[in-house]
């Protein structure tokens, strides 16, 4: 086997070898017991009533427990997120992960005027920019690729979408796997193109 083919092998068996890694099976019921200081930001079946905070009912399981992982170890960074999970096991992450994630998450609305922009971003991308189709990894109807982690954008606030673009954009979002993958995309996209497509993923289902 030659070099290049070695150098494109490794980070596949990397992935796979991370595929095989044991991954603690979350109870929704442990869960629910250990959501109530979460309530407080992300509202009590994890629909946050501020739209600056995520909703995280519904959530995809592997990218919730990804996350509260990263805010735990240090390798996100958010000084509230960080303190609020700094005492978690992983068992307690993965029960919270498995509770919010069976939870009904509430779909709102798009900006009728946005609505056309941010399809066309959702769906198309911008090829002249070379920002890809978000739906390439988060589906056609915003439900994300559960096995792969990436994260179910239907339904979320276009206020929080549009700030984690932003900090995708800048670099101040980082410490997760697919981190690298956004901020290459959110830095190539214009204030208008996240504004719409920020509002057309909450109304997307």
């Amino acid at each position: 086997m030659n070099k290049k083919w070695l150098v494109m092998a490794a980070p596949a068996a990397m992935i796979l070898g991370m595929l095989a890694w044991p991954v603690l099976a979350g109870d929704p019921e442990a869960g629910e017991a250990l959501s109530q200081p979460c309530a407080a930001c992300h509202g009590v079946d994890g629909n946050s009533a501020n739209p600056e905070w995520p909703k995280i009912a519904g959530q995809n399981e592997k990218y919730l427990r990804d996350s509260l992982k990263a805010y735990r170890d240090g390798r996100r960074q958010d000084p509230l997120m960080m303190g609020q999970v700094a005492n978690l096991s992983d068992q307690d992450i993965a029960d919270l992960a498995a509770y919010y994630a069976g939870q009904s998450k509430q779909i709102g609305s798009a900006d009728p005027e946005l609505v056309e922009l941010g399809e066309q971003i959702y769906r198309g991308g911008n090829p002249e920019t070379g920002v890809s189709a978000c739906m390439a990894c988060h589906g056609p109807s915003g439900s994300g690729n559960a096995p792969a982690g990436y994260p179910a954008v239907s339904g979320q606030h276009a206020a929080y979408n549009a700030i984690a673009l932003r900090a995708y954009a800048n670099g101040e979002r980082n410490g997760t796997m697919n981190a690298e993958m956004m901020q290459s995309i959110a830095e190539r996209m214009s204030d208008e193109e996240i504004q719409a497509v920020s509002s057309y993923m909450e109304g997307l289902h």
